[in-house]
């Protein structure tokens, strides 16, 4: 194929911008939302919005159902991204708000990748939609709950995007064909295995299914045929597989945790190194090693603990791309500590208890006599302060009456031998065994 043939122009936009739909009778997939007397199409028919925030993948049609959320509104409409905007952008945007609300004209805010903007840039939007200034609409591919301030989640409606099935996904390919501008005078041949493939390949990422296919379109012959073969071109990439929300993502999170787990520092840098150059966020692979590290390491290394939740903090203050050093350093320590299951295991069968008697009554010389009459009626009576005895330790009976079991079975490993052995001078009944 000749330059001047090819598919792609330099005047136009990506294939997947082309053929963006801009109504919501075009949009294919999330019925769930958009469907006949579904949230999304009540909206719009109604013409009442509010405040909301899309999550959902990559491809998913977040961007796409904001701008026809906010065009479908007699509004003016403001587009940013997070990623390049910041408070004085927003506090522009809110001053002619607040100029247009004088003359009975609202305003719709629409913001790409939110998740993006810091705790002070939520906070100066916060106000404007607190007072109606606004109607704010979000796009965010990470869960709001870590990443939207709480005051700001409260004042909006969340609405959560599915990675689109196969089924939305050929309608899509199919649309693309039919629809767009230079595609449409083309005959295109798409073999149905090629097609399926490209389907399996983008793993719910409409855009990504797009620009694959865009890229081995450039790659077919003068017939504009396309073989299994330019696809397989068209697809390869070091980091393709990593998608933030594909099985590969699950998986090798799954790798990564199972190799500190493990105490292979060296895979576990591995794995970590293959999510972060697939762009994964720092702060979601530090929330699972904080997990990790009472799940996995608990006393046997009590400060793993500590140095977890400090490199989640030390991250939000460096970011990218030094914080790879600290979460290095971290997997390196985690990976290499003692490891016991053992608080994980004592949770678990402490609540299955619970969950199977229910809540029992708390014996009288546990109870806390804040009033007068409480004394009366013996609260905290007989109770031993174990400080005031030898070694801060006194035989005393903390269960509910009819209960006394061994939940905390402490192992041998680091620390917690250490606890393993005060436990059975102290309770020797129940760890002496």
């Amino acid at each position: 194929m000749t330059t001047t043939d090819s598919l792609f122009n330099k005047n136009l936009p990506p294939l997947a911008e082309r053929v963006r739909p801009i109504t919501i009778a075009n949009f294919i997939g999330q019925d769930h939302i958009i469907g006949s007397n579904k949230i999304i199409n009540q909206m719009i028919s109604k013409n009442k919005y509010y405040s909301m925030i899309l999550w959902g993948p990559p491809g998913s049609g977040k961007t796409t159902l904001a701008r026809i959320i906010a065009k479908s509104s007699e509004s003016i409409i403001y587009e940013i991204s997070a990623i390049s905007s910041g408070v004085k952008d927003l506090r522009n945007i809110i001053d002619k708000a607040r100029a247009s609300n004088d003359n009975g004209i609202s305003s719709i805010i629409f913001i790409d990748e939110i998740h993006r903007f810091s705790k002070s840039q939520q906070d100066a939007l916060l106000h404007a939609v607190e007072e109606g200034l606004i109607i704010l609409i979000g796009a965010t591919t990470e869960n709001p709950s870590f990443e939207v301030i709480n005051p700001l989640l409260s004042r909006c409606k969340t609405l959560n995007l599915k990675p689109l099935n196969n089924d939305a996904l050929q309608m899509i390919l199919n649309h693309s064909i039919k629809s767009d501008i230079i595609l449409s005078q083309k005959n295109i041949i798409v073999d149905k295995t090629v097609q399926k493939k490209l389907i399996q390949y983008c793993g719910g990422d409409a855009r990504k299914m797009l620009n694959a296919f865009e890229i081995a379109l450039n790659m077919s012959d003068e017939n504009n045929s396309i073989t299994d073969k330019i696809v397989d071109e068209a697809l390869q990439s070091k980091t393709q597989l990593y998608d933030k929300n594909s099985d590969y993502h699950y998986d090798t999170i799954s790798a990564f945790i199972k190799s500190v787990r493990g105490s292979d520092p060296d895979a576990a840098i591995y794995w970590m190194a293959v999510m972060l150059e697939g762009g994964e966020k720092p702060e979601f692979i530090l929330r699972r090693l904080i997990i990790l590290a009472s799940e996995d390491i608990g006393n046997a290394d009590p400060q793993a603990l500590q140095i977890a939740v400090a490199g989640f903090q030390a991250t939000n203050i460096i970011g990218m791309p030094e914080s790879a050093i600290i979460l290095s350093q971290i997997t390196a320590y985690l990976a290499s500590a003692p490891k016991s299951n053992a608080s994980y295991i004592a949770i678990n069968k402490a609540q299955e208890k619970v969950r199977k008697n229910g809540t029992p009554d708390i014996p009288l010389h546990l109870r806390n006599a804040t009033t007068n009459l409480m004394k009366k009626e013996n609260y905290g009576k007989d109770y031993k302060y174990p400080h005031n005895y030898s070694d801060k330790f006194v035989k005393e009976n903390y269960f509910p009456s009819g209960i006394q079991e061994t939940f905390y079975q402490p192992t041998n490993s680091g620390y917690e031998n250490y606890i393993r052995e005060r436990l059975i001078k102290n309770w020797p009944e129940r760890y002496n065994t």
